[in-house]
């Protein structure tokens, strides 16, 4: 997806045209691997971080291109969204210190792009999915003004036919409908390398599949969404959901979606599984290309291959095949994409060395791992640690199911240092990172968990918006000390910042568990939860959803003082007695917000993006708000020694 030049919607001779070079490019890939062009002898290992860029209110901030432009480092390129970027790791040889020396790098390119962001006013986040982000952020507009990413989301909204449908279920439930692909953004991860060789690569395939799922379990960062509590690695679904083009009248049909854990083991070599793609996915992207594969084949020069490696950047298996050249020689590589960005750079490494040392170990121990393990048994262990961290329990070679913490700690931990060993890696790295894997594990202090954990510990003191900013900040503080995530203590409320900051928006106070009722409903029912629910006012929807209407107890005064017709006996139906609502949205500045009550001489607020209902907010919303204001007055007083006036009567002073 490096390339500029790309064109979406290909049709005709055009599409054609990209088609027949896409398909000479495979045979010429054959011919390499065939004739031992690909390079061996050797392990590589190598990373792309992918980070958000957030203001100071904690959220999104869209200065990417001018983030990239200020920093000016080859490393460091775009991303799909604007409040994305990422930086590319160069590779290192497998072995030694190679671990360390891969923190370092991550810690380097992480201190130089802070400081660019602070010339920008704003900061870096490792975050899988960032806390704040909010659907309003994931406009057209929204996306890194890049043609390769305008291409993509047309092809993508074109094969889609209609709206992104989005919908998960975990400890809360979402269920979002979006017009373009930036859903995708929402994901960042620590994509990780290993370079094989060409008579290794099915099976050190096969063997990424089969260990994807107590590899996953024990790195999960990314359990909220938009406010929501869902999986432990949400983004594994999010992603899936993001970029899935299939119809829905083709979800009968055993069609497999463009982001996939795959069918079945490898059988072949790497091309069967780039077959199997261009089998089953259409072309969304192309490219003009002007070289000649054979020419190059025939000169002794590895062909760039520029069709098959831009088709395969469509495609998202979690264990992805890749093609590179480096050195003057080919290679071949399986990235690891579904490990999550962040905690830290050490957590970062600790996972990638888990992954790498278990590679190695069951490389040499195991022929062949298909005929000993079920396809079926490595995704379902996939999915399962995807919605359950380590509360998944996992089928393994025995075919009993167990715990995640009794496999990783007991099994594969030591499984990881012998592999880790006989790679060569120090002994020092291998303690370190392991330890990390080690102690996160026995403390069930995944990065998911820590932000479960901070997330319900303040629900008392702080709604929805404020927990998600004092999370980010939470993030921020506790990244940059470098203390791997089970060493982090928990967020407070306090770290969302100043309550009062005029910046502050409506989507920080509002409440979301809103009752509402349908405007052909009795009005009965709406006298009725308001006195069982104690609340004043009640939302109106019809028949698909959309905000039309709002009754306050007020409006059911004036009601009850008239004389309507029918009398008493009517079943009176909503939509004769509730009122237009006058709404925002949940971006609107809270001072904005107050402003219009206060103009409009109105007690609440409906809070709605594209018609539909998000929230609420109320003139009690803003009592409270006043009230802390004013005790953390008094309490700033106190602190100074200046006391508090007492009141007439009383003896001496507060």
């Amino acid at each position: 997806m490096g390339e500029q030049d790309v064109k979406s919607n290909l049709e005709g001779q055009e599409l054609r045209r990209f088609m027949k070079r896409l398909l000479v490019e495979v045979s010429v890939l054959e011919k390499m691997l065939a004739e031992g062009w690909i390079e061996s002898g050797i392990t590589r290992i190598g990373a792309e971080q992918e980070l958000f860029l957030v203001d100071r209110s904690r959220r999104p901030a869209m200065l990417g291109m001018e983030f990239l432009e200020t920093l000016g480092d080859p490393h460091y390129t775009t991303e799909l969204g604007r409040f994305n970027v990422e930086f590319n790791l160069d590779p290192l040889v497998f072995g030694d210190d190679c671990l360390s020396r891969l923190e370092r790098d991550i810690d380097e390119h992480l201190v130089r792009g802070r400081a660019t962001a602070q010339q920008l006013g704003i900061d870096i986040v490792m975050a899988g999915i960032l806390p704040t982000l909010t659907l309003s952020d994931l406009t057209v507009d929204a996306i890194a003004p890049m043609e390769r990413y305008y291409a993509l989301n047309e092809a993508m909204c074109k094969l889609r036919g209609g709206a992104f449908e989005f919908r998960f279920h975990g400890t809360d439930e979402l269920i979002v409908k979006h017009d373009n692909v930036m859903l995708e953004a929402c994901n960042t991860s620590f994509q990780v390398h290993f370079q094989v060789s060409r008579d290794d690569f099915t099976h050190f395939y096969n063997i990424a599949q089969f260990l994807s799922g107590p590899v996953l379990a024990a790195a999960v960062n990314s359990p909220l969404l938009f406010g929501q509590r869902l999986w432990q690695e949400t983004r594994i679904g999010l992603f899936q959901q993001a970029v899935d083009t299939r119809k829905s009248s083709h979800q009968v049909q055993e069609r497999l979606a463009r982001v996939s854990f795959g069918t079945d083991w490898v059988q072949g070599s790497v091309t069967d599984i780039l077959k199997e793609d261009i089998a089953r996915f259409r072309v969304i992207l192309g490219i003009e290309i002007d070289d000649d594969p054979w020419a190059d084949f025939a000169a002794g020069k590895p062909p760039s291959l520029k069709a098959l490696r831009l088709h395969n950047g469509t495609v998202y298996r979690w264990n992805r095949p890749c093609y590179g050249i480096g050195g003057g020689k080919a290679h071949l590589r399986i990235e690891n994409r579904y490990i999550p960005a962040g905690p830290t750079p050490a957590d970062e490494v600790a996972n990638a060395a888990f992954w790498f040392g278990l590679m190695k170990y069951y490389t040499d121990e195991f022929d062949d791992i298909t005929s000993v393990f079920r396809f079926d048994d490595a995704k379902s262990n996939f999915l399962s640690a995807a919605r359950e961290g380590l509360n998944a329990r996992l089928v393994w070679l025995d075919g009993t199911d167990t715990s995640s913490p009794e496999l990783i700690l007991l099994r594969l931990l030591p499984e990881a240092r012998q592999g880790l060993a006989r790679a060569g890696i120090v002994q020092a790295d291998i303690d370190r990172y392991l330890g990390i894997i080690e102690a996160r594990v026995a403390s069930g202090r995944t990065g998911a968990r820590w932000a479960l954990e901070s997330f319900s510990k303040m629900k008392a003191a702080g709604g929805r918006g404020d927990r998600r900013t004092a999370l980010v900040q939470a993030m921020i503080r506790n990244q940059q000390t470098g203390a791997p995530v089970h060493e982090w203590p928990l967020a407070e409320i306090g770290d969302a910042g100043d309550k009062f900051d005029v910046h502050r928006r409506v989507s920080s106070l509002m409440t979301t568990d809103v009752f509402t009722v349908n405007r052909n409903e009795v009005i009965d029912l709406v006298a009725c939860m308001m006195d069982w629910k104690h609340i004043r006012h009640v939302p109106v929807e019809d028949d698909d959803e959309n905000l039309v209407g709002l009754v306050s107890y007020r409006t059911l005064i004036r009601m009850l003082s008239k004389d309507l017709p029918g009398g008493s006996d009517r079943a009176i139906p909503v939509h004769e007695v509730m009122s237009e609502p006058i709404t925002i949205d949940p971006d609107t500045p809270i001072i904005d917000a107050i402003h219009l009550m206060r103009e409009r001489k109105i007690s609440c607020l409906p809070v709605a993006r594209n018609g539909k209902l998000v929230g609420i907010v109320t003139d009690h919303d803003f009592l409270d708000l006043a009230a802390e204001l004013f005790e953390e007055k008094i309490a700033a007083q106190r602190a100074a020694g200046g006391g508090v006036a007492a009141k007439p009567g009383s003896e001496g002073h507060a």
